[in-house]
């Protein structure tokens, strides 16, 4: 069952879409509910020892998680193709801008700022495609970003922050570190 359960996670979690405790139940665990933390633990363990990564609860009422790299790493190095490491580039920078700013940054800021990296949201990118959809829809379902509507805003407006993954996969550390490297 927990080797099952480790094929599952790991398949989840190549879209980075937040895993459900409720899906771990209905597609893998089933009528074995009684064991369920022994199977999870056994499951840790095995992500833990054999792939380096860490099964961590980022929201406790809806009961989801995230898999974590746990491998000791190069500074800034990420485990991913070109491309991959590309959109993380640009999600670090957006995360950076976001801290700098105090944690929380209206929309419009960011993408003035990037506006000045030479990335614009209404034009199709060479590397990122579509930038609106991939800052607001896959950084937001992955839970890097945290995107919330700003009440009585005509046309509407969000506030941008850190999310959950941003929160357990990174740090305000290397935050910094990368934006002394850029500079």
């Amino acid at each position: 069952q927990a080797s099952e359960l480790v094929q599952f996670l790991l398949v989840k979690d190549q879209k980075k879409i937040p895993i459900k405790r409720a899906d771990m139940f209905k597609y893998v665990i089933g009528e074995h509910r009684d064991a369920y933390s022994e199977i999870v633990n056994k499951a840790g363990r095995t992500l833990q020892e054999v792939f380096g990564l860490k099964l961590v609860e980022i929201d406790s009422k809806r009961h989801t998680y995230i898999l974590v790299n746990n491998l000791p790493r190069a500074e800034g190095e990420y485990l991913c193709k070109d491309k991959e490491k590309k959109k993380m580039g640009l999600l670090l920078a957006i995360l950076s801008f976001i801290f700098m700013k105090g944690n929380s940054v209206k929309d419009s800021a960011v993408w003035e700022f990037l506006h000045l990296l030479s990335v614009y949201p209404g034009k199709p990118h060479k590397v990122f495609g579509d930038v609106r959809k991939l800052v607001t829809e896959e950084f937001a379902r992955q839970k890097y970003l945290e995107i919330t509507p700003i009440p009585l805003t005509d046309p509407p407006e969000f506030n941008y922050q850190w999310g959950p993954r941003a929160a357990k996969e990174t740090s305000k550390k290397d935050v910094l570190n990368f934006v002394a490297k850029v500079r």
